[in-house]
């Protein structure tokens, strides 16, 4: 009796396979893509099955909707494929930051060095809830928001609490939106943001979709005051913290913005 034989590429390919399906789960799960990933998973199981059993002729049928399925799913799956390679393109380039940092034991992760906008955020994002103002902040790190910012308008000026006030008064024309921050400046306002295709709950207004899904795909930081709450949130990595106060808005900027230590350790916001 024959032994099949397991060779070291075939262990490689079994990984490699099984971290591909981790990484489109995590990517896709809480979304509809969800349930049309898990039928094509199916239908790819069926097609194995069938071809062991040497189906012919359902073999070359499911063969042929698969090479032209997949030109529909690339175009069907655009938003959440740019997602999955940008998540995954975020967590290379994070770990092979922390990488070198241990091996040359240097400071800086990319993040905002400067600290210098969290206090006009701060005091702004608090009045701004006391009044009931919607707000939605965008703080850029180290990836490009340039298709953000250019679906805005430009702005370019040194941050103040009044200046970001006035940019989200309900009178304001540039109130709509959100208002990008770079290097301690306003250099956009009224951006569109992708809003998320996540399940969130029922009380999250357009401002915190807009947030998440601006989270998701890059890796900036998002400021949200809710227009029907005045509560304060603050969403980075497909993640929200909502319902803070100014003081935990402070250490929430802080914790994200500051450049980490190589050997630190920062816990995830929940």
């Amino acid at each position: 009796m024959d032994f099949i034989r397991i060779t070291f590429v075939d262990i490689l390919d079994i990984v490699l396979v099984a971290m591909l399906m981790y990484y489109l789960y995590k990517v896709l799960r809480g979304t509809h893509a969800m349930s049309i990933l898990s039928g094509i998973l199916l239908l790819f199981v069926v097609y194995i099955v069938v071809r062991a059993l040497n189906m012919e002729l359902l073999t070359s049928l499911i063969g042929s909707l698969t090479s032209v399925g997949l030109i529909a799913l690339v175009i069907i799956f655009q938003p959440e494929i740019r997602r999955f390679l940008q998540v995954w393109g975020n967590q290379f380039r994070d770990r092979q930051r922390s990488f070198l940092g241990r091996i040359f034991d240097f400071k800086g992760s990319g993040k905002v060095a400067d600290l210098e906008y969290i206090n006009p955020i701060v005091s702004a994002c608090g009045d701004m809830s006391a009044t009931k103002t919607g707000a939605l902040i965008v703080i850029k790190t180290e990836g490009n928001l340039q298709e953000i910012i250019d679906s805005g308008v430009r702005v370019d000026a040194i941050i103040s609490t009044p200046l970001v006030k006035n940019l989200f008064f309900k009178n304001s024309p540039l109130h709509d939106g959100a208002v990008v921050i770079a290097d301690n400046r306003i250099v956009a306002a009224k951006c569109v943001l992708p809003s998320t295709r996540s399940e969130v709950p029922i009380s999250f207004g357009m401002r915190h979709r807009a947030a998440l899904g601006a989270s998701e795909t890059t890796d900036a930081i998002i400021v949200v005051v809710s227009e029907e709450t005045g509560n304060i949130s603050v969403a980075h990595n497909g993640k929200i913290n909502v319902g803070l106060s100014s003081t935990e808005l402070k250490a929430e900027l802080m914790r994200l913005s500051a450049p980490e230590e190589p050997h630190a350790k920062t816990a995830k916001a929940s």
